[in-house]
């Protein structure tokens, strides 16, 4: 048998097995084409599901996490300084809800800032008026006294530069324990007004 020969035999037998070898090659495509596409559907999977349970169930507009926010007055003096390790934001109402709220409010005596801390806290931006909810505590340092202020809400009047509640409020310094039912305050002039129902517990200097 010459080369020639030997050529268009083998020529045949590649040509014969052609169809096998396209549909073995199709078959290896289809495979790898599968293979690939569920690897790939694994992490838009599982990305998805940690974006749904970072959004949270409120399904906000937008969130922000470890948030921080901070006011100034016409002088350009810090009026506010406010951090939320969670904050939700509503286009409905433009409103934006806290988790875990701090806030330092600043007077314009330059003395130290009132400290509030809630468990939970709402902003009605429209009207910036900031109610906080939940082991209310406001902290308030005149001088070398400092006074803490345990409530169940309270509403911050960013406008007005005050805070007030309806709610039961106790007032501990390190003169004793005043209770009352509800109360104003003032920032700017550090001025603190008690509604009524107010009873006090002082110890006696010596």
């Amino acid at each position: 048998m010459g080369e020639s020969e030997k050529n268009n035999q083998l020529s045949k037998l590649v040509l014969k097995n052609k169809p096998r070898l396209r549909m073995l090659g199709l078959a290896i495509t289809v495979a790898v084409a599968v293979f690939l596409l569920w690897e790939s559907n694994e992490p838009p999977l599982s990305s998805y599901s940690d974006a749904k349970q970072l959004r949270g169930e409120t399904e906000p507009d937008g969130f922000v996490i470890n948030g921080s926010y901070t006011s100034y007055d016409e002088a350009g003096q810090r009026k506010i300084v406010f951090t939320s390790p969670r904050i939700e934001q509503f286009e409905e109402g433009n409103l934006a809800t806290m988790e875990s709220p701090r806030a330092e409010l600043f007077s314009a005596t330059g003395e130290g800032p009132w400290i509030l801390n809630a468990e939970n806290g709402s902003l009605r931006q429209n009207d910036d008026l900031l109610n906080l909810t939940g082991n209310v505590r406001v902290v308030r340092t005149i001088g070398a006294r400092e006074a803490t202020l345990n409530t169940e809400s309270l509403t911050l009047d960013n406008q007005q530069g005050m805070v007030y509640t309806d709610d039961p409020v106790t007032i501990t310094d390190n003169l004793g324990i005043t209770q009352a039912k509800g109360m104003k305050a003032w920032i700017d002039e550090r001025i603190l007004e008690l509604n009524s129902q107010v009873e006090g517990r002082y110890e006696t200097v010596k």
